[in-house]
């Protein structure tokens, strides 16, 4: 076992189990990770991002931000147990834009990226209804739910590695985003441009993410006592004073700390 992991201790001292309880959860199936670099992203830009693009002559990357991704489960064909993940990610890009000698100015637009893994989900066969209430919503009570797995996709927000400037005529990118969903657009305080306008920016990310396949499971697990909070709750009835004197002074905020005392930096210059 690594050194950094550390082993289950006991539970609830030696307490032996009051009783057996089932429990509704559920159970990974399979699950897989990535380390990405999605290279040559097509940018599409907010209309006036668009025109500030078109008068720059170098784009500098600055960061990136996942908005939402589209999850996609189909089972493969003559495979049982087996199913086919299909990702869009959805990114708000922000660039810094030199039109001249002057001060950047910012830019930003919309990148996409599909991503397809097969991974295991095994099988299941039967229908499953829910009581479940939810309000302004059709009736749960006569919806069959689908017995496919719940594929979850964890993502951190991608790194900015690089970005290309191009002609609309050397780009050669056919390839235009058709339509962009409404929760998307709003993120955008104004309208993206979809087609080829002017100059094309082309990003590239690095992106760290895990995909798993989920079912729901029933388990047999030892219950020891009930799970009642012993701490009291504490408001902010009394006097604000006497809270805030137990605040801990910021003094990382004054003195920001050395480049000897963040490890990671020590590491990384080791390593170079």
């Amino acid at each position: 076992m690594p050194e950094n992991r550390v082993a289950p201790g006991p539970v609830c001292g030696n307490m032996p189990a009051r009783e057996a309880v089932c429990v509704h959860t559920t159970k990974v199936y399979d699950s897989c990770r990535d380390k990405e670099c999605l290279m040559d992203l097509r940018l599409y830009p907010t209309r006036c991002s668009q025109h500030i693009i078109d008068a720059s002559i170098n784009l500098k990357p600055r960061k990136a931000e996942l908005l939402w991704t589209y999850i996609d489960v189909e089972p493969v064909p003559f495979n049982c147990g087996f199913f086919t993940v299909d990702v869009k990610y959805f990114y708000k890009v922000t660039l810094d834009a030199f039109c001249g000698l002057g001060r950047p100015q910012e830019v930003c637009g919309l990148c996409t990226f599909d991503k397809r893994t097969v991974l295991f989900g095994s099988e299941g066969s039967v229908r499953i209804f829910s009581s479940k209430f939810i309000p302004d919503a059709n009736d749960i009570q006569t919806y069959e739910k689908t017995n496919l797995p719940t594929a979850v996709v964890e993502v951190v927000d991608p790194i900015t590695l690089g970005v290309k400037l191009c002609d609309s005529c050397e780009s050669k990118c056919s390839c235009c985003l058709n339509e962009v969903p409404e929760g998307i657009g709003q993120c955008f305080n104004d309208d993206l441009v979809v087609n080829d306008e002017g100059k094309v920016a082309f990003v590239t990310l690095g992106q760290f993410s895990i995909i798993r396949l989920e079912r729901d499971i029933k388990l047999v697990m030892p219950a020891y006592d009930i799970c009642l909070p012993e701490k009291e709750c504490s408001g902010t009835a009394g006097d604000a004073c006497d809270l805030f004197d137990k605040f801990k002074f910021p003094v990382d905020e004054f003195f920001p700390p050395r480049l000897s005392d963040i490890g990671c930096c020590n590491d990384f210059r080791k390593k170079r």
